[in-house]
């Protein structure tokens, strides 16, 4: 053997050794990531799957109920719902963009701040919006809809007007605290409030047949549960660190939120 092919035997012999070893590196990488990445998805989309469900179940009870208040469930919720929930949730989403830069800069006490003009700026929004509900029936008749549906749908959107307040909070504590890691919080508390929403439809509407009334009764108090949650955990005491109480702070310096949450709210929907 030359000298030359020694080397270039060695040479052989070392990339092969590191090739398993760059290998190793990379899949443990990767492993490392994802479990990051999962640790801040999985609790938002487990969330997320929750609110869809219960939106689903509703509508499954309103079905037993009668053809008439299944089309218009299923009309006011995919034109007026969809559409206040594509503006709100795009909105909160500035509220954790802000809320991800404050934590990343650790300027702590600023993401409750931030948590505080939101619910300001979303509370607005959503009191501008709430008349479209109270005149539905108005609307779709002069859309030219069934009267019988038009009317139907305009007494249920009326029930609807407590998940709109339901939604801005709902998006903006999720957002303060998938900023802080701590969004598992959340994502049991819909898990279970899916689970109530189930057994209070089942009692509302089958056992003591309250028809629509109790549908909706139902999707209220199994929404809201979620948000008395966060509430708890948030002025509990959990959150020490990023929620120091009301502050007047939250009313200075609304203008640059504004453009932000309006931005991201028109993009969204």
């Amino acid at each position: 053997m030359t000298a030359d092919e020694g080397i270039e035997e060695r040479l052989l012999s070392r990339s092969g050794a590191a090739e398993p070893e760059e290998d190793s590196s990379l899949r443990s990488k990767v492993w490392e990531e994802s479990k990051k990445i999962w640790r801040v998805a999985f609790p938002g989309m487990l969330s997320k799957v929750s609110v869809s469900g219960i939106f689903i179940v509703t509508q499954a009870f309103i079905g037993h109920i009668g053809e008439t208040e299944l089309a218009a469930y299923a009309l006011i919720q995919i034109i007026g719902v969809q559409f206040v929930n594509g503006i709100i949730l795009g909105m909160s989403s500035a509220t954790e963009t802000l809320c991800g830069q404050a934590f990343g800069a650790k300027q702590y006490h600023m993401l409750g701040i931030y948590l505080q003009r939101s619910w300001i700026i979303n509370i607005i929004t959503v009191t501008i919006l709430v008349p479209i509900f109270i005149c539905t029936a108005a609307i779709f008749k002069l859309l030219g809809e069934d009267d019988l549906i038009a009317d139907s749908a305009g007494y249920i959107a009326r029930w609807f007007i407590p998940i709109l307040y339901y939604f801005i909070f709902s998006f903006t504590i999720l957002s303060f605290l998938q900023s802080q890691l701590k969004n598992i919080v959340i994502a049991w508390l819909s898990s279970i409030s899916f689970l109530l929403h189930v057994l209070l439809s089942w009692i509302f509407v089958t056992v003591l047949n309250w028809g629509i009334p109790g549908a909706m009764s139902a999707m209220i108090v199994a929404s809201w549960f979620v948000v008395i949650g966060g509430f708890v955990y948030i002025f509990g005491g959990w959150c020490s660190n990023t929620w120091k109480g009301f502050s007047l702070a939250a009313f200075a310096d609304l203008w640059p939120v504004i453009k932000l949450s309006v931005s991201s709210g028109v993009m969204i929907w």
